[in-house]
């Protein structure tokens, strides 16, 4: 599992500050050891000078007291003082070989410390790793719903828009329905007036004919009436209904003739009528 870039970034400035601090390390260690080498014998040289400053003339005798002949014996100040030197050298590098075994012990310690400081590191920045990559899938699934989400109402608004597109139209032509419908209800009422305006010149028509029809049926009844008061008086029975039958030739009208008449006119209103139902008239 690659590790996230703001981690690596840091390991590798720890990197490069550890090699830029330990370049000199070596050096500063054998510069360490040669200053410590160098006083130890600073030491060792001004105690063996205190030492040979301390050698006395033997007054017994005329020679000088030499270090390292014979007779000296165990009294020789110069070996005492070498050899305080290499203990006091020899206490130095033990208390220094201790000081080594307690600083690699804290070492190892601290070496210990750090790897399961690192171990916790390393699972913490694993789950943070995987707990980012859960993340990087729930942003990548919330985007594409984002983007389905965007495409749906990008198809919604197109289809709003034809919507209102296709009511605009359907206002219109109901507007022009509406406008035609005023103008045929107007029609209408001008063609209904018009056909009552008709029916009821036919009705008027009718009566005057009615009128007609009434009053020639008096008059020809009032002669008929006449002419039955005028045969018994004046003439024989032959000669009477020879002038009725000449009467009636004259006035030009019959029994069956006016019969007919009346049923020519009633015959002919009622077509009239049936013919006038339509509104056009």
């Amino acid at each position: 599992m690659a590790e996230p870039s703001w981690q690596e970034a840091i390991r590798i400035r720890l990197v490069e500050r550890n090699a830029k601090q330990t370049a000199f390390a070596s050096i500063i260690e054998q510069y360490r050891r040669l200053a410590q080498q160098t006083k130890l014998l600073k030491e060792r040289n001004a105690s063996l000078l205190k030492a040979v400053g301390s050698v006395r003339p033997n007054p017994s005798s005329s020679t000088v007291y030499i270090p390292g002949t014979a007779g000296s014996g165990e009294d020789n100040p110069v070996r005492a003082a070498y050899i305080a030197s290499l203990e006091s050298q020899i206490s130095s590098l033990r208390d220094e070989l201790a000081s080594v075994y307690k600083t690699q012990g804290q070492n190892a310690q601290r070496l210990l410390a750090m790897n399961e400081t690192l171990r916790e590191k390393e699972e913490l920045s694993r789950i943070d790793s995987e707990n980012l990559r859960k993340a990087r899938d729930d942003i990548a699934h919330l985007r594409r719903k984002v983007d389905q989400h965007n495409e749906i109402m990008a198809e919604k608004d197109r289809t709003a828009q034809v919507l209102h597109d296709e009511i605009n139209t359907l206002q219109l032509e109901l507007g022009q329905i509406e406008e035609r419908n005023q103008i045929l209800v107007k029609d209408n009422a001008k063609l209904l007036q018009r056909w009552l305006d008709d029916k009821q010149a036919q009705a008027n028509k009718l009566n005057e004919a009615n009128d007609l029809y009434e009053d020639l049926r008096s008059r020809h009844q009032a002669v008929i009436n006449w002419q039955g008061q005028a045969q018994p008086q004046n003439t024989p029975a032959g000669t009477a209904s020879g002038i009725t039958m000449a009467s009636q030739s004259g006035n030009g009208v019959r029994e069956g003739e006016g019969k007919k008449e009346t049923t020519t006119a009633g015959q002919r209103s009622q077509p009239e009528t049936q013919q006038d139902q339509s509104p056009n008239g």
